[in-house]
């Protein structure tokens, strides 16, 4: 039985689509972060008065602040996940498509001898393996990155909270 591997073509595609989606995630949080520290860099003048006198305040700021950073870590995580796994030279991995197989004539050679046979199957049966475990350790990242953003927004409700009733 002959399969087709346009489905393993559509499932890699699916993938790519789900890569992006991520990195998206990602970087919108990331924005909002950089939204909101702006605001208060720029009005850091009208919170001086509480900050000298509260230490509750710089608490709550540090707090803050340390969320901050762990969230915007998990984005930058996102943008490059780190998996080192070991497998075969294949075709369709970008780094042994460029490095793998010598020069482009013996790489162009190898590629149309596993797109002819069933040894196409494996290779991209092992690159859907693979972006697999890049899309669960983004996925990862940006749930972490969306906790801790979560636990900033907080912070930043109390420190405002604190803020007003202390004016």
């Amino acid at each position: 039985m002959r399969q087709d591997p346009n489905n393993y073509w559509e499932q890699l595609e699916r993938l790519e689509k789900l890569i992006r989606a991520s990195e998206l995630k990602a970087g919108i949080i990331f924005s909002f972060h950089s939204l909101i520290i702006g605001l208060f860099i720029d009005r850091i003048g009208q919170f001086q008065p509480v900050i000298q006198s509260s230490k509750v305040f710089v608490v709550l700021a540090f707090l803050w602040m340390a969320c901050v950073l762990v969230s915007i870590f998990y984005c930058f995580k996102c943008f490059k996940p780190q998996i080192e796994l070991k497998y075969d030279k294949n075709v369709f991995f970008f780094r042994d498509a460029v490095y793998g197989f010598g020069d482009v004539d013996a790489f162009t050679k190898k590629i149309m001898e596993v797109c002819s046979g069933e040894e196409i199957y494996e290779q991209l049966s092992q690159q859907i393996h693979i972006e697999s475990k890049i899309i669960d350790q983004k996925f990862i990242c940006v749930q972490k990155s969306i906790k801790f953003f979560g636990l900033s927004f907080i912070f930043v409700i109390l420190s405002l909270a604190f803020w007003i009733i202390t004016i």
